[in-house]
């Protein structure tokens, strides 16, 4: 006769303990730490918008003594101007540029970064350090680049029967001045990507090698979906960049250069108002520009970000 012996049953797992929240003796204290945030913002954006609305509906004297209510004419004569058509296509043309050659070279060279083995380490920092450099400083870089007498990329483009005379010649100032910006911009989408590249987990990586033997099918099928967050990231950072962060590349590189030069919309804002003293109109210039920024903002977030799947 056998006896059995009932399997003994495991105790249960102990419940976890309940996610600590942090508590403050009075409500104003958390107030109080994000007050200096709220400052800031409030001071260096909040009221500048709100200042730069209401005088776009102003003619002002550009000495500050007197203004006269001129409703939407600042923004008729605006967005009439055959120049501002102009100066609005083409700044349309160098974000799109910039932003495709930086995006694009950036992840050129996180993926390179990625594989290196030897030597990463110097590779990443002369990468990476370029992004130290002030933009007005990387204007004056480019100017000595493109020089038409000493500039080592004009005597390069010489050697292809290419005379180049930035500064002049309307097309040549455009290749001169989205190459500088794309320059400027690379180091920050590497440090990125490479980020992105490298929590890529092992496992993922092994069974995708075990699975096809072709580089670029790995890329596309696998590592470009989990690098999406990161580049959507850094779509929306490089056209803002592309918009507002190159008026010191553009003011150093065009600055006392005859006047058919391409300018984007930002630097308009700034020769109409603090050189032309056109008060109304600038700030009628730099409400359309803001405006046009928030709505592909928005756009982006709302037509590109659902094909970015987070996880």
């Amino acid at each position: 006769m056998s006896v059995s012996i009932p399997a003994r049953r495991r105790a249960p797992a102990p419940p976890a303990p309940p996610a600590k929240r942090v508590q403050f003796d009075r409500p104003v204290t958390p107030w109080l730490f994000v007050l200096p945030q709220l400052v800031v913002v409030a001071v260096f954006f909040y009221w500048p918008s709100v200042q730069a609305v209401q005088s776009s509906f102003y003619l002002e004297d550009p000495f500050g003594f007197g203004a006269s209510f001129v409703g939407l004419d600042n923004y008729r004569d605006t967005l009439a101007a055959p120049e501002y058509r102009m100066i609005a296509a083409f700044t349309a043309f160098f974000a799109a540029v910039v932003t495709a050659l930086a995006l694009g070279l950036g992840l050129l060279f996180a993926v390179k970064a990625d594989k290196v083995i030897r030597g990463a380490s110097a590779y990443k920092t002369a990468l990476i350090s370029v992004y130290a450099i002030a933009p007005p400083v990387v204007g004056l870089v480019g100017m000595m680049m493109f020089d038409m007498h000493i500039g080592p990329f004009t005597e390069l483009a010489a050697l292809f029967g290419w005379q180049m005379q930035v500064g002049i010649d309307y097309w040549d100032t455009v290749v001169a001045l989205v190459t500088v910006a794309v320059w400027k911009q690379i180091p920050y989408n590497f440090i990125f990507f490479l980020s992105g590249l490298q929590s890529v987990p092992t496992a993922v990586r092994e069974a995708a090698l075990i699975d096809t033997r072709s580089g670029w099918a790995r890329f596309r099928d696998v590592t470009a979906p989990l690098l999406a967050p990161t580049a959507f990231f850094l779509l929306i950072i490089n056209i803002t960049y592309a918009l507002f962060d190159t008026f010191g590349i553009i003011d150093v590189m065009v600055k006392d250069k005859p006047a058919n030069n391409p300018i984007t919309l930002v630097y308009k804002v700034y020769l109409d108002g603090f050189k032309g003293n056109d008060i109304g109109g600038s700030a009628a210039q730099s409400v359309i520009l803001m405006a046009v920024v928030a709505a592909l903002t928005v756009a982006q977030f709302r037509f590109l970000e659902r094909r970015v799947h987070y996880g």
